[in-house]
């Protein structure tokens, strides 16, 4: 086969592959560039060579390794050009001097256990080729390193970027970029003249580069800058221009004689950082160098990982060992640091495992060490492991230390301030809780009658209420440009705006002081509104039904998913367009998610006093009474008469239920029905069950899942009532 068609062939594969263990691992809380590494050393000797070492070797013939290994270069040049735009001069203006203290001992620290641990690997594992000094530096550099970029990422999906935590690490993290970045060039410069006294030229000659991109470099970059701003977008000739700086710059860092990536890296750090020349400037960029060239370096790297090598006891136990020093020097230098700047115990443990997030930061470290031939190729594979375990360990502790009940404390926002009343009665001041309504809002122009359902359902002068209509910006990607800390909350306040705006033209007025948005980034949008209603304390979810892209059954989808999974009851809005509620419609079956019906139904009687109910029972053609209608009859006896007789009860017998619902509901605003077989809903997502009524009925419909049977919507409302549990069967 010729030698381009089988690149072609690897690079189909390898995109492929890393994207498929990618969203595996993404499915598990894990980033998507730990399952994007992992695919590529499955494609190496570790699995495919092991497996199928014959296809393997036809796949992936050594022959094809200088193109994959050019590819890959590409990559890395453009990719830290990418981190150093992100690397935003504000992540360095908050608690700036615990943050340097606290990362240059998170460096000093793990660098100094490297080095000792260089004196037990060295005459073990070491090339003879290579000096000890050079070793224990290179070893010292890959121990120190923080993936900025990963831990970013990790900061904005569990909303920290907000809180003191966040902030710090972030501000720690950029702080540990540049220092354990000019270490490894110091180790570079070592490794390729043999000594340090002969790196000594090529140190000053990259300070002197540093300072012209700092100075002259940046003075012409703001000049381009300047440019964008008059045109108002950034042209082909603009883009090439920066890509040939980049390339550039790249060069001139190699002739000196560090490497390739630093001059890339310098040029992103020296670009204005005017926010929407940078965005446009990520966004044109990263999708060719996440999707196409990264993963082509995981596979390259990947070919050179030999899980194999280690292939004794003893190998394992210095891989260990290995493992142990990078964990323990990152996390015991961050965390004694913080401690001593008089941070908490819990928020320093959570800033020691955010500092140990590696990611592909080191990945690209030690492809640098094999390539100079400063680490072996077991040396390598070792270190690539302390790389994927330290940063698939850093979601679980972290949640494990900071677990996300105290994040949402921590944010402070305004969803999360005062929103409870006091009753004042003759024996003194009693606490009323607020009844509680999440409303999942997706998209704020098109959701309006969501929003005014959950306001009335929630708002009566008996009982304090509060409506939180909840958006959660949910990112494709783990570590593009858009889902930076900065990018992020420049999401969420954009997204709040738009809430904030729809709120404003609720009516009346006085209701809009009850609604308190609530926005936030999310990896999984049903697990997370789930997680916020039980944090929250809310009564129900009111969710709006959207058709899901891959399913013809209308409850399934992220509606589905928050159906099954919520530990709340839950209302799905199905909204026909009308802003009526004055006829209101409960077919009623006799089981408890008809129960929340028929509950609902009376909170809309009991907040609107010219709102009607009519609650329909269809009978079998055979039964002329229904057993339940003496419950019926009883709990509707106990209601006020200015309610009760806003009530009717109708009896049908008819042979299809669903189709004598169907036509009740011509006649009324809103019909309001329990996930039951009765009435043609499904529950689950997946099921054997037609969603008929959701499909066929005239009105706006209201889906209602009770998670318990205990309930308190209408407690405080009908407090006569609460003592004979408000439910038609218990």
């Amino acid at each position: 086969m010729h030698i381009v068609i089988l690149v072609l062939v690897e690079v189909l594969i390898v995109i492929g592959l890393s994207r498929l263990v990618g969203l595996g691992f993404r499915s598990i809380k894990q980033p998507l560039v730990i399952g994007e590494i992992v695919a590529g050393i499955m494609l190496g000797p570790s699995l495919f060579g092991l497996v199928a070492p014959d296809l393997a070797v036809t796949l992936f013939p050594p022959e094809t390794f200088p193109f994959l290994n050019v590819l890959s270069q590409v990559g890395l040049i453009f990719f830290m050009f990418l981190i150093g735009l992100e690397l935003n001069p504000k992540y360095l203006s908050g608690q700036l001097e615990v943050a340097v203290l606290t990362s240059h001992v998170s460096i000093l620290v793990p660098f100094s256990l490297g080095t000792l641990l260089a004196v037990v690997l060295y005459p073990l594992v070491s090339n003879a080729s290579v000096s000890f000094t050079t070793f224990a530096l290179f070893l010292g550099a890959a121990m120190s390193i923080t993936a900025f970029p990963v831990l970013a990422r990790i900061i904005t999906e569990n909303n920290l970027q907000g809180t003191r935590l966040g902030t710090l690490a972030l501000t720690c993290a950029a702080v540990d970029d540049v220092t354990a970045w000019c270490l490894l060039a110091v180790a570079i410069a070592v490794a390729r003249t043999g000594d340090f006294a002969g790196a000594i030229p090529t140190i000053i000659a990259s300070i002197v580069y540093i300072g012209l991109m700092l100075t002259a470099g940046r003075w012409f970059l703001q000049r381009l800058a300047t440019h964008y701003l008059r045109a108002g977008r950034l042209s082909q000739l603009l883009l090439a221009g920066i890509y040939m700086g980049v390339v550039a710059s790249a060069l001139i860092t190699e002739l000196i004689g560090i490497h390739l990536i630093f001059g890339a890296f310098l040029l992103g750090a020296a670009m204005p950082k005017n926010e929407d020349l940078v965005r446009e400037l990520a966004v044109k960029t990263e999708d060719f160098v996440l999707i196409f060239l990264l993963p082509i370096f995981f596979a390259y790297s990947g070919l050179r990982t030999q899980i194999g090598l280690l292939n004794r006891p003893e190998l394992w136990l210095l891989c260990a060992l290995v493992l142990g020093v990078a964990i323990a020097g990152k996390y015991v230098g961050t965390y004694v640091a913080a401690r001593v700047s008089g941070i908490s115990k819990r928020e320093a443990s959570a800033l020691g495992w955010l500092m140990n997030t590696r990611g592909l930061t080191e990945l690209i470290v030690l492809n640098i060490g094999l390539e100079l031939g400063v680490i072996s190729p077991l040396i390598f594979t070792m270190l690539v492991i302390m790389a994927l375990v330290t940063t698939f360990m850093t979601s679980p502790l972290l949640e494990w230390t900071y677990p996300k009940k105290l994040i949402r404390l921590d944010v402070m926002e305004s969803e999360s301030e005062a929103e409870t009343s006091i009753d004042t009665s003759a024996e003194g001041e009693t606490y009323i809780r607020p009844y509680r309504i999440l409303v999942p809002v997706a998209n704020p122009s098109t959701q309006k009658g969501l929003v005014q359902l959950a306001v009335a359902l929630a708002l009566n002068y008996r009982q304090p209420a509060v409506v939180h209509p909840l958006s959660l910006i949910e990112f494709e990607e783990d570590y593009g440009f858009e889902s930076t800390p900065g990018e992020a909350d420049r999401l969420i306040a954009q997204r709040r705006q738009q809430l904030e705006q729809l709120i404003n033209t609720l009516e009346p007025p006085e209701t809009r002081s009850h609604l308190h948005p609530i926005v936030r980034i999310s990896s999984n949008v049903a697990r997370e509104t789930a997680q916020i209603a039980v944090l929250d304390q809310v009564d129900l979810i009111l969710v709006g039904w959207h058709r899901p892209a891959f399913s013809s059954n209308r409850l399934g989808g992220r509606v589905g998913q928050i159906l099954t999974t919520a530990p709340v009851d839950v209302a799905v809005f199905v909204d026909r367009g009308s802003d009526r509620l004055e006829s209101l419609l409960v077919p009623y079956s006799a089981n408890i998610h008809d129960d929340l019906a028929l509950i609902l139904a009376l909170r809309l009687l009991i907040n609107h006093e010219t709102c009607m109910l009519q609650v329909l029972q269809v009978l079998p053609q055979n039964r002329l009474k229904d057993e339940l209608s003496y419950e019926l009859d009883t709990m509707i006896e106990q209601l006020p008469s200015s309610v009760r007789d806003r009530i009717e009860i109708k009896i049908v017998q008819a042979p299809d239920p669903i189709q004598a619902v169907v036509e009740a509901s011509k006649s009324v605003d809103l019909t309001i029905a329990g996930t039951s077989r009765t009435w043609g809903i499904e529950r689950q997502t997946l099921g054997r069950y037609t969603d008929q009524l959701a499909i066929q009925c005239s009105s706006s419909l209201l889906i209602t899942r009770r998670y318990s049977q205990i309930t308190a919507h209408l407690a405080s409302v009908l407090p006569a009532i609460i003592s004979q549990k408000p439910t038609l069967r218990s």
